[in-house]
């Protein structure tokens, strides 16, 4: 029988090229086939990462959303563009992995932690051999950024998306310690509503492109723009116990 290949689904970090695991470095310059997700018309933010390890004859096979923000998350129709989309997706590689070949999937962050990687290996995780290589996250390099402990003692973390609806956010940000707020973007306003109706804003931070080139923080409450880049993470930072 002849042998399967291996699906690797391999964290990145958080954007700095040079923050990779020694493991998911070595996988990705020994690759010969790459797979990473991305918008259309546009690089992929993995695929940059690896930009400058990858050897010369790698055959790759970018993932194009058909959708990001032209839909709604209620529109029932989302979810099955996107179905449709991983599952084309997973039968390109299902077809690689049969063939003999190990494909390694190029995943932001951390695969586990609210990545697409996620989709491909919930529909192959019982008919292929899959490896999945951990990250530092970008929430982890978000929190660095700022030059302060994230958690102290017994503190509480949580970490929610700015699609959560308004009073889902003050909820939870009046419940916790500390917090790590994701997928900004057009729901600033949002939070920043559900953050002061907390009692939280004047203590927020947001984190523009952390660990990466055009890196900023900035208090909350001295931010500008109505609106944040995709790599954008608001840090609430814990105080609990110490010596």
């Amino acid at each position: 029988m002849a042998k399967t290949g291996t699906l690797y689904g391999v964290g990145l970090g958080p954007g700095a090229a040079d923050l990779l695991s020694v493991r998911a470095d070595k996988l990705v310059r020994n690759a010969k086939h790459v797979a990473f997700f991305r918008k259309q018309g546009r690089a992929g933010h993995g695929r940059q990462i690896a930009e400058g390890l990858l050897r010369s004859d790698v055959i790759e096979f970018p993932m194009e959303y058909p959708v990001t923000t032209e839909i709604p998350l209620s529109d029932p129709r989302y979810n099955e563009i996107l179905a449709a989309f991983y599952e084309t997706s997973v039968a390109h590689i299902y077809a690689l992995l049969t063939s003999g070949e190990d494909v390694i999937v190029l995943c932001e962050g951390d695969p586990f932690f609210y990545g697409s990687f996620m989709h491909i290996y919930t529909r192959l995780q019982d008919k292929a051999q899959i490896e999945v290589v951990p990250a530092i996250t970008g929430m982890s390099g978000a929190w660095t950024a700022t030059s302060a402990p994230i958690t102290w003692g017994d503190d509480i973390l949580t970490v929610l998306m700015g699609t959560l609806p308004e009073a889902t956010l003050a909820d939870n940000l009046r419940q916790t310690d500390a917090a790590i707020i994701m997928k900004i973007g057009r729901n600033l306003p949002k939070i920043t509503s559900a953050l002061k109706t907390s009692g939280r804003y004047e203590d927020a931070y947001i984190v523009e492109y952390a660990t990466m080139a055009g890196e900023t923080i900035s208090p909350l409450h001295s931010y500008e723009a109505d609106k944040a880049p995709y790599f954008s993470i608001i840090v609430l930072h814990g105080h609990g116990r110490r010596p």
